[in-house]
């Protein structure tokens, strides 16, 4: 990935209103505490309604990230941690590492033919290669 995701551009930074936290219970192991208190996070971010430059939320959405919704809504689940506003913390730092990896734009690749020389090398090594494989051959004494 070029860029950590702490280090978003001003113009990638998801706004406030823009993000839908809920909290839900968490799931798995944690005793009682995991039954009554609901320190989950649930985050959406709706791509289409958002502040994105065009080319990012078309590459957003042509990620295939299965945290993507068929209509186009990031959901991330946080419940790594015990505390809301840590699982709040860590949901939007994977949303922002999501954005930064669809706001790199990888390197075009422009195929180019091989240099005489490299081409001559390479059948070099191929003949050399061969009379190698030549020499183990049966001799001609038996």
């Amino acid at each position: 990935m070029a860029m950590l995701a702490s280090h978003l551009p001003p113009a990638l930074e998801p706004l406030d209103e823009e993000l839908d936290f809920s909290a839900i219970r968490a799931q798995g192991a944690g005793g009682q505490n995991v039954n009554k208190v609901s320190n989950a996070v649930h985050l959406r971010f709706d791509i289409a309604a958002s502040h994105l430059p065009e080319a990012v939320k078309a590459r957003l959405l042509a990620l295939g990230d299965q945290r993507i919704s068929a209509d186009g809504v990031v959901v991330i689940k946080a419940q790594a941690h015990r505390s809301l506003p840590l699982n709040r913390a860590d949901a939007l730092d994977r949303l922002r590492t999501l954005i930064a990896e669809a706001a790199h734009v990888p390197k075009v690749r422009r195929a180019t033919k091989p240099t005489r020389a490299s081409q001559r090398r390479r059948v070099e090594g191929k003949l050399q290669r061969g009379q190698v494989k030549a020499l183990r051959g049966k001799s001609g004494f038996d």
